[in-house]
């Protein structure tokens, strides 16, 4: 028997990003998220695909190369990681890796897990706390996640 999962909102949050970039990084190929502002939460998120595609990106090779055959699903959770810091890059110095933006801050993702069937959901702006029904159809896919 395992032990009881605790709230989601005291171990999972959640993060909306629009395509492409959402399934960059459950493809494995981005394991930064660019944000406009730092920030403190660390743990597991939530990987939700934005409603919203951001289109000029389809177009930029990087891109391009890594969602090549994949399908881009929006309006849903289609995996997890875990969040386990943020930094900005120092001024003038390279950027830490070919996905980060200039003076934005970046998210710095690990143990990305993509779940084999996108789950229906609604996002927001910032982290967001999911509801606990959203995190046990999650865990239906991932029985092994636990904070």
């Amino acid at each position: 028997m395992s032990a009881p999962v605790p709230p989601a909102g005291d171990w999972i949050r959640g993060i909306s990003i629009r395509q492409p970039w959402a399934t960059c990084i459950v493809a494995g190929a981005k394991t930064i998220e660019n944000r406009p502002k730092p920030w403190t939460w660390r743990g597991w998120l939530l990987l939700h695909a934005a409603q919203q595609t951001d289109r000029p990106a389809l177009r930029l090779p990087l891109v391009a190369r890594t969602i090549r055959g994949r399908e881009l699903p929006t309006g849903a959770v289609i995996g997890v990681a875990r969040l386990t810091g943020c930094h900005q890059d120092l001024v003038g110095s390279p950027p830490c890796t070919g996905w980060a933006q200039t003076g934005a801050f970046h998210l710095e993702l690990s143990d990305v897990q993509v779940l084999a069937l996108p789950i229906p959901a609604r996002g927001q702006l910032g982290p967001w706390r999911p509801t606990e029904d959203l995190v046990d159809q999650v865990l239906q896919q991932l029985s092994h996640l636990r904070p």
